[in-house]
């Protein structure tokens, strides 16, 4: 559960409510007007969630939950303002936020909203994509020195610690 900010265009907040949201989910507004995270396909998507409400983990990418350091408010990075940050209008992200069959995908691929608030290459019904994948699923460095990939040591996360990047379109 993770979201590298490359650029990004517009950050706004928005009061979130009590259900759990990971970074870089794709997130809609509830009819009260608060975000929670995308829970169908054809949901009109607001944008990607740049932070985390959990009770049991930060979504701090490549990092093991027991060293994560936000035990002061519960591992929930909106319990001060109870609003989160939502990217949208454009930019470019990397995430371990996708579904299986983005692991195939090729360069230039439309992505598209699941029903698990992640992104994948498949149009399920008549949504508009969402981003288009400028890098495929692969290892990511973290820049911590070592030897598994350009001198970096990859970095963990989702989907066994395979990142995609991508322009955002909303």
């Amino acid at each position: 559960m993770a979201l590298i900010e490359i650029f990004h265009v517009v950050a706004s907040n928005h009061a979130v409510g009590s259900t759990d949201i990971d970074e870089g989910q794709l997130v809609k507004m509830d009819t009260d007007g608060t975000i929670i995270p995308v829970s169908a396909a054809s949901d009109l998507v607001l944008g990607v969630a740049g932070d985390t409400k959990s009770s049991s983990a930060s979504a701090m990418p490549g990092i093991y939950s027991g060293w994560q350091n936000r035990a002061s408010d519960s591992f929930d990075e909106t319990s001060a303002s109870g609003k989160m940050t939502v990217y949208h209008d454009g930019g470019e992200f990397a995430t371990d936020q996708f579904e299986a069959d983005l692991s195939s995908a090729v360069v230039g691929a439309a992505l598209y909203p699941s029903a698990n608030g992640k992104l994948q290459a498949t149009q399920t019904a008549t949504e508009a994509a969402v981003a288009v994948l400028t890098r495929a699923a692969g290892s990511y460095p973290s820049g911590v020195p070592g030897t598994d990939i350009n001198g970096d040591l990859a970095l963990q996360g989702d989907n066994s610690n395979q990142y995609i990047e991508y322009k955002l379109l909303i």
